[in-house]
């Protein structure tokens, strides 16, 4: 089984990330129009998503590997149920608790792992038949990678001096690629944050086969 060597993400407080505020609307659109009931949060960090997931009428549940994030989320969220789990770890442990999911998120996740091809693993469990896998992480593509060349931001943006930061750093076909080879076809991608193709994040929608 691989393993992750960080375990602390850097949670200290209750308040979503920067990034919530321009992907959670998005997250909130893309379920409304697949029409899920049941949603996971597959990183939940410090709750702030599920919160407003659950605050919108979904039935939720999160997961997150950081245990300072899992004890602020159950702090603020007490009707929500947290889990200390993390996508290396067996989902029937998760499963011994919850039902199946229509649909799981992930967002800002994925590029922080040492094996990414876990979250989708991981995700296709714990998915009924033809549930929803929506990933968000930075975007990257030719354009925005000109600008951040031509303006030298490369050292800014990779953060290489941020404990467990980003390790990945994806494009829409290389993200594509993995969860492909993952047991699941995309359905669908959007840009947010920005002006399109200097997009902050990119989200993908994907369909477990």
């Amino acid at each position: 089984m691989a393993e992750n060597a960080v375990e602390d993400y850097g949670w200290a407080t209750e308040r979503g990330p920067e990034s919530c505020g321009y992907i959670a609307p998005r997250i909130l659109e893309l379920l409304g129009s697949l029409q899920v009931h049941r949603v996971l949060d597959i990183g939940a960090g410090n709750g702030a998503l599920c919160a407003a997931l659950a605050a919108a009428g979904y039935e939720v549940a999160g997961v997150e590997y950081d245990p300072k994030g899992v004890q602020l989320a159950k702090s603020a969220y007490p009707n929500i149920p947290f889990y200390h789990f993390g996508v290396q770890d067996d989902p029937a442990r998760l499963l011994a608790h919850e039902r199946a999911f229509d649909a799981i998120v992930s967002t800002e996740v994925v590029e922080h792992l040492f094996s990414p091809h876990l979250l989708p693993a991981y995700a296709s469990r714990c998915l009924n038949n033809n549930g929803y896998l929506i990933v968000s992480t930075p975007y990257h593509g030719y354009l925005k990678n000109l600008a951040l060349s031509a303006f030298n931001r490369w050292d800014a943006h990779h953060t290489p001096l941020w404990h467990g930061g980003h390790i990945k750093f994806w494009s829409r076909a290389t993200l594509t690629a993995l969860l492909s080879a993952n047991g699941f076809r995309v359905v669908g991608f959007s840009g947010v944050g920005r002006f399109p193709y200097l997009w902050k994040s990119m989200v993908l929608v994907a369909r477990k086969l």
